[in-house]
């Protein structure tokens, strides 16, 4: 994030990267907003475990960031959809090989000859 006040304070792209995207809900975030924008009790419900003040805090992160938008609809009750920005979506891709070595190499899918489709792995490697 060049363009960004802090981008002087980083050693490399990764230290970067991992600023942005660092903590567990973060990246949990970007996941189900992958999957379809969404409201934030919606958020909510598919990350158990999360608490409000957590969410909220990230979700201004990941905004100020320019990896998620916030569209506020003007209606009674207030409506705020949250969705992933074309960064956010590019994040997502650099995102997806990571997701896919966990799947392999902690989690234990892909290997022993199982297929992709089997073992719920997404990468080209495991196919």
């Amino acid at each position: 994030m060049a363009t960004t006040p802090r981008a002087g304070r980083y050693v490399c792209g990764i230290d970067a990267a991992m600023d942005v995207v660092g903590g567990k809900w973060k990246v949990l975030i970007l996941w189900a907003l992958s999957v379809r924008p969404s409201r934030f009790g919606e958020l909510r419900r598919e990350l158990p475990g999360v608490t409000e003040k957590v969410l909220t805090d990230h979700l201004r992160e990941l905004e100020a960031d320019g990896i998620v938008h916030r569209d506020v609809h003007d209606e009674v009750p207030p409506k705020v959809v949250y969705s992933l920005t074309p960064l956010g979506v590019s994040l997502n891709a650099a995102l997806a090989p990571l997701g896919a070595w966990g799947s392999r190499h902690v989690l234990g899918r892909c290997v022993s000859g199982v297929t992709a489709a089997r073992a719920g792995c997404p990468a080209p490697a495991c196919r």
